[in-house]
């Protein structure tokens, strides 16, 4: 594979400024995701305290192997509901290694809310249970919940995927041979219980540890019963009498180091088979790629200089290269792997989408992952196009997408608009996985573009009735618009609203993109197998 030859001026002014700016939202991006994660009210650390619990990010650290990379998911998922007082969701989720094995790890965190379930918590565990079942990932809930927030119950209980999809997923890797572990670290309440419960191994903690459908409040206010919460759903009851809990622990650490043995006795299933060779870094340094995003989503660059910085070597063995040029295709190597890369360089055109579809299939045959590195305002339009077949080549490459069998990765790596976030293996599209850049952003159209279009709707709809608005009020209408668009394409609301898995750092990308790619192959890639593609 030939090396990509950088075009990139490392010197100039105008990288220098992108770098700044760049480099300033990598940084906010890391605020947040500390203040995320580390901070909390005193008085709920105190708690925890006096109540022998370790915070739920100890409790992970000591789960893992020691110096072994932890993929954090959706780390900012409710950052912009619930008026920012639920962070993380009240949940922390993450690919990690336990006793040399690949592992989704769910940990409640009980220092936000008791770790009672919000709808964006109910999400984000489903997300993570949906993600066990499509790469085949074992399984360690760390559970302290206080069951589910009651006053937006009809926002999590009773629809196809709110609460219900969590035990439906945790049977479904049942059925599936998938083990999972879980350990009650505190109180494992209504839903909460479940969890436990459907697990294959059940560790509970002596003191802490306990479950039950109905805490003791419940239980007088349902029967009139006066019982301890020890009594009702303990660690003594449960390991002596109920048999709910297969495992009595003294302490957490005690709990843990039994989840660790447990772990280390599953069955290591052999990994899918995959072209690879050693592995080696980019020729060009992952951090020019802040001076290489625009400040302004709307600027174009050239995809290929992302490329060269993702992957080994910076080699790239491209598809077409003079077909269809909007849209980049081809061969690369991540970390040893081979994977076939996709990435936009401009408006979808017939051309590209012909392209995309035909290399989308290429892959498929000879079973090589495909990454998709959007920056995408969306498919072309207008008579001309229409007539060409715009809509119907367009079709051609979502099917393409859609029928994939191998595992597909995806990076917003700036704007993301319209139907070509769909063609472009968008969240509707099943990747493996998602994630955004700090300054990227996803809707239906650009703000400006939105705005246009809604103002000029009606401004129509009062010349229709004789009126006619002046510039101010033209102004007047527009701007509201313009900045809720902004407000809601931002990374950092999908990111809320766990559209994707997370914002990464874009140096971070190449890592966080080996550990999936690495986990999805403990799924078998099945045959190619497509629909009819409209001719």
């Amino acid at each position: 594979m030939q090396r990509i030859a950088s075009a990139a001026d490392v010197k100039s002014h105008e990288f220098r400024l992108n770098e700044l700016h760049n480099r300033r939202l990598a940084a906010e991006l890391k605020e947040r995701q500390r203040v995320v994660r580390f901070n909390r009210p005193e008085r709920d650390l105190e708690r925890m305290r006096r109540q022998n619990k370790l915070f739920v990010r100890d409790r992970i650290e000591a789960l893992l192997d020691p110096e072994t990379p932890f993929l954090e998911l959706s780390t900012l998922a409710a950052n912009k509901a619930y008026d920012g007082e639920v962070p993380g969701a009240a949940q922390v989720v993450g690919i990690g290694i336990v006793a040399g094995r690949e592992v989704i790890v769910h940990a409640d965190d009980a220092s936000v809310k008791g770790g009672a379930w919000y709808p964006l918590s109910v999400k984000k565990i489903v997300r993570a249970l949906d993600i066990a079942i499509e790469n085949r990932l074992p399984v360690v809930h760390l559970c302290d919940c206080a069951g589910g927030f009651l006053p937006l119950q009809a926002e999590f209980f009773a629809d196809r995927y709110y609460a219900g999809r969590i035990f439906r997923n945790q049977s479904i890797l049942s059925k599936m041979g998938v083990p999972q572990v879980a350990i009650a670290m505190g109180h494992c309440t209504a839903g909460g219980a479940y969890v436990p419960a459907l697990s294959d191994y059940n560790i509970i903690v002596e003191g802490t540890g306990a479950i039950f459908l109905g805490g003791p409040p419940v239980v007088k206010a349902a029967t009139g019963e006066t019982v301890s919460a020890e009594e009702l759903g303990g660690a003594h009851m449960h390991t002596s009498v109920s048999g709910t809990s297969d495992y009595f622990a003294r302490s957490e650490m005690h709990a843990i180091a039994i989840a660790q043995d447990i772990v280390a006795r599953f069955n290591r299933p052999t990994k899918a088979s995959m072209d690879r060779v050693s592995p080696e870094p980019p020729a060009y340094d992952a951090s020019e790629l802040y001076g290489i995003i625009p400040r302004d989503p709307r600027v174009q660059f050239d995809m290929r200089e992302i490329i060269a910085r993702l992957v080994d070597g910076s080699r790239f063995h491209e598809y077409q290269p003079r077909y269809g040029e909007s849209l980049v295709c081809g061969f690369a190597r991540l970390y040893g792997y081979q994977i076939g890369v996709i990435a936009n360089n401009g408006v979808l055109f017939s051309d590209s989408a012909l392209k995309g579809a035909h290399f989308i299939q290429l892959c498929d045959k000879n079973r090589t992952p495909l990454l998709f590195l959007q920056n995408i305002t969306g498919f072309m339009v207008g008579r001309e196009y229409e007539r060409r077949g715009i809509t119907k080549d367009g079709a051609k490459l979502i099917m393409a997408v859609s029928g994939a069998s191998v595992p597909k990765f995806t990076v917003v790596c700036n704007g993301s608009y319209g139907a070509g976030t769909f063609a472009m293996a968008g969240r509707a599209f099943d990747p493996r996985f998602m994630f955004t850049w700090p300054q990227s952003q996803i809707s239906a159209m650009g703000a400006e573009q939105a705005a246009g279009v809604l103002t000029h709707v009606k401004a129509r709809q009062l010349t229709r009735e004789g009126g006619r608005l002046s510039e101010q009020e033209l102004a007047a209408i527009r701007e509201p618009i313009l900045e809720e668009y902004r407000e809601r394409s931002s990374a950092y609301y999908a990111t809320s609203e766990i559209w994707d898995d997370g914002i990464l750092d874009p140096v971070d990308t190449r890592n966080a993109l080996a550990v999936v790619l690495s986990a999805s192959l403990n799924t078998p890639i099945e045959a190619p197998h497509y629909g009819v593609f409209r001719m």
